[in-house]
């Protein structure tokens, strides 16, 4: 849907609604509003957002905090923020009456769209995990090879904030809750990159299975003319697309590590060690990164060396630095227990104490309980809501491995027990594989605090380099 059918739908007596005043939202505001600045809109939103949208002197704008069934279903379009489950009770209901429900990428895509709805500029990536340091290193060797590149979408700019903006290629993050705004727009991209699918977002999506069909629309219902897919994850490996020209990165054909050497097929790239991208998943990612330059038309070889100037994404493995002979790692991104065992991995060889625990959205738990029995870190540290059924899962674990398993209040008290359960030269590893919501807005504030409780500034660890346009 274009932003301009918007005002044929109220001409018609329809109405339309914003819901979500967040970034998203208020960037879905001020877009609709450049198209079309007297379509009347009601906005669904909370007590104290809605002062601040009257205080702004919109006539047009209606803020409305009761935000039930009925509500909804009085409006034709309700264009909502991408962390608003659209498997809610009352969506559910509103949609069964007609409603429906939009999102803010598919009004940029919409209006992105270029001859034969393809749009030969823009480059998707998703994934479980890695979309945003793959979305990012993307960017930078796009821009390294002289290529005006945007950088937006999930990542922290949203689509609809650059939407008269002109750029020679779209690095478009996209999380599970935009894919399918993606495949409803009509525009297909010129490439999609998919990393790997585990199981997350099961509150928003209400299911595994769900997860997986709305995480892999981007494949099978957007239709991409290329698919960049990792050969390694079974299920992308297991997927027919008929509508794409899938290429494969982690196989002997095309991009691939052999231990930390980067290869081309057969042949021998350059050695990887002197990346700033930490884990063997992260150089990984450069495979699919280098794979879709290749599909775009550029010369991956050439770029590939560029790759030492990137500059790593805060919060995701991030060395902090040490105090008092211990070091700090901030991998606050971690919402997954699988994420949590490749952070893991990557410290194999050093005392380790990990602190596990947030948010529960009733992720299973017991391959990394079986992980523990046999690769176990020197201390497992449990704090937040799902940090009791953790430590229950891993205490006769603990005791059969003779690894430190205790329980924290919060995240400093976690600290606390991590340090005295190292040895000097230890390392203390924050990867929760879980969301902060509950004890911290988002997992950049859980990272900000780990930080400074740790005793390093949270504004020198923060910032992504090189969103927007460049």
């Amino acid at each position: 849907m274009r932003i301009s059918q918007l005002e044929e739908i109220t001409t018609r007596g329809g109405r339309v609604a914003l819901w979500g005043w967040g970034r998203e939202g208020r960037a879905a505001y001020h877009a609709i509003r450049s198209r079309l600045p007297e379509l009347p809109l009601t906005l669904f939103c909370s007590a104290s957002e809605a002062d601040q949208a009257r205080s702004m002197g919109d006539r047009w704008l209606c803020p409305a905090t009761d935000i039930g069934a009925e509500a909804l279903a009085l409006h034709a379009v309700v264009v909502k923020s991408p962390g608003i489950s659209p498997y809610r009770a009352e969506a559910l209901a509103a949609a069964a009456r007609g409603t429906r429900f939009i999102g803010g990428t598919e009004l940029w895509f919409a209006e992105h769209g270029g001859a034969e709805g393809i749009a030969t500029d823009v480059l998707c990536v998703t994934g479980t995990k890695g979309k945003s340091t793959t979305s990012a290193l993307l960017a930078h060797l796009l821009r390294c090879a002289g290529t005006r590149t945007a950088l937006a979408g999930n990542i922290g700019v949203p689509l609809l904030e650059l939407l008269d903006a002109r750029a020679d290629a779209w690095v478009v993050e996209l999380s599970s809750y935009q894919t399918r705004d993606v495949a409803a727009s009509g525009v297909r991209p010129q490439i999609a990159i998919v990393t790997n699918i585990f199981p997350e977002h099961l509150d928003w999506h209400g299911s595994e299975a769900r997860y997986v069909e709305d995480k892999l629309a981007l494949l099978t219902e957007a239709k991409p003319r290329i698919a960049v897919l990792n050969a390694a994850d079974p299920r992308l490996a297991a997927l027919f697309l008929p509508d794409s020209d899938v290429h494969w990165y982690g196989n002997s054909d095309g991009w691939h590590l052999r231990d930390d050497a980067l290869h081309r097929g057969d042949a021998f790239v350059m050695d990887t060690t002197s990346l700033p991208l930490p884990g063997r998943h992260n150089r990984g990612n450069l495979c699919a990164v280098l794979t879709a330059l290749e599909a775009f038309g550029l010369d991956a070889v050439a770029l590939a060396p560029r790759a030492v100037d990137f500059q790593p994404l805060p919060h995701r493995l991030q060395p902090l630095g040490e105090r008092d002979g211990i070091a700090y790692v901030n991998d606050s991104i971690s919402t997954t227990p699988h994420a949590t065992l490749a952070a893991l991995e990557l410290y194999r060889h050093r005392p380790v104490a990990v602190l596990v625990g947030g948010h529960d959205r009733g992720l299973p738990w017991q391959a990394f309980a079986d992980a523990m029995r046999e690769h176990s870190p020197s201390a497992v540290i449990t704090m937040g809501q799902n940090g009791p059924r953790i430590f229950d899962l891993l205490a006769p674990i603990a005791a059969d491995r003779s690894f430190v398993l205790e329980a924290a209040t919060d995240l400093a008290d976690a600290i606390d027990k991590a340090r005295k359960a190292l040895p000097a030269g230890g390392v203390v590893l924050l990867s929760p594989g879980a969301p902060s919501f509950g004890a911290y807005k988002d997992y950049t504030a859980r990272g900000r605090h780990f930080a400074e409780l740790a005793g390093f500034d949270p504004d020198a660890i923060s910032g992504i380099v090189g969103m927007g346009i460049a």
